[in-house]
């Protein structure tokens, strides 16, 4: 008797360690692999935050981050089913869903992230002032595989240019590389994008400060007028050290995709613990604050490729019809 009360304890302990108790329904625990970047970039930044903020908002949720190549590795591995959930630039994301280059994607949107107006940083005693001054001159563009060069490259074509071609570009092994490359002058440039983004705040902190340069009025009006998915974004006064004005330029919403076939209980799920915990994400991470339902629908190309379960909780809490 002894024993069998013994098993029957231990089984019950099992039971009660496999699922978390929410308003008296019992809730599974459920883990859901997330894929990000390269060290050092503005993916596994926000991948770690969302993971953290996630997992103390649903104690039965493990968000697992894993490093990966970045946006154009990201894409393949949830379409082959190897992770759940990844960060995915917006170029990337827009190929993909409009089968530019490659067949159209099924993968779903999960939530926008944040938008990321793309611009260069170079050194604050550097002689570059424009786009055009960088022509010629040895530029990192990102890290290879990250949604970056892509964005780089739409905006540079949109002003004439050919980023393989006017300039020496550098693509990163990691993208944590590109600080010191622009400090000791072995670039002229990083390319990056985004509020917050760490290249860009390693840059402009260090000790001789750094200066940004984005698209004047003019080259703004000719990139929407080649690619009109690009839109008009702003990094807002003291997004980094030592910016004391509102910086101008073009960009995209990133977003996190899902893999097809991730089930709608699911993703209604991660829906309402991020969206329930926004102000708490808002706090841990500045870029965090644009990751809202609201931002959700107005970024996605088009609502049909927001994820079913994400979707129905939209509704529940009025941002859809």
């Amino acid at each position: 008797m002894k024993i069998a009360s013994a098993v029957c304890a231990g089984v019950l302990l099992l039971a009660v360690g496999a699922s978390a108790q929410q308003g008296g329904n019992t809730i599974p625990n459920t883990t859901i692999s997330l894929g990000t970047a390269t060290p050092g970039g503005g993916f596994p930044l926000y991948g770690n935050a969302f993971a953290e903020v996630m997992n103390a908002a649903d104690p039965a949720l493990t968000i697992a981050p894993r490093n990966t190549k970045g946006s154009n590795e990201n894409i393949p591995l949830l379409e082959k089913g190897e992770l759940d959930i990844a960060l995915v630039a917006g170029e990337p994301s827009y190929e993909a869903f409009m089968g530019i280059g490659r067949p159209r994607t099924h993968l779903k949107i999960l939530t926008a992230i944040y938008s990321s107006p793309g611009m260069f940083v170079v050194r604050a005693d550097s002689p570059y002032k424009t786009i055009r001054d960088l022509v010629g001159h040895p530029v990192a563009f990102g890290a290879k595989g990250s949604g970056l060069p892509i964005l780089s490259r739409y905006m540079l074509d949109g002003l004439g240019l050919k980023q393989d071609e006017d300039f020496q570009p550098v693509y990163l092994d990691h993208a944590g590389d590109g600080p010191a490359m622009v400090l000791d002058s072995r670039v002229a440039a990083l390319w990056g994008a985004g509020i917050g983004w760490p290249g860009f705040a390693a840059v402009a902190g260090s000790p001789g400060g750094g200066r940004f340069i984005a698209p004047d009025a003019e080259e703004i009006a000719r990139i929407r007028a080649k690619h009109s998915f690009l839109k008009p974004l702003t990094v807002p006064a003291g997004s980094y050290p030592n910016q004391n004005d509102p910086i101008n330029s073009m960009g995209s919403w990133s977003f996190v995709l899902t893999r097809e076939n991730l089930p709608d209980d699911v993703a209604y799920r991660l829906a309402k613990t991020l969206h329930g915990a926004e102000a708490a994400f808002c706090k841990k991470l500045a870029q965090a604050c644009e990751t809202t339902a609201a931002n959700t629908v107005a970024a996605a190309p088009d609502v049909a490729l927001i994820h079913p379960g994400v979707m129905k909780y939209f509704r529940e809490i009025g941002v859809v019809k």
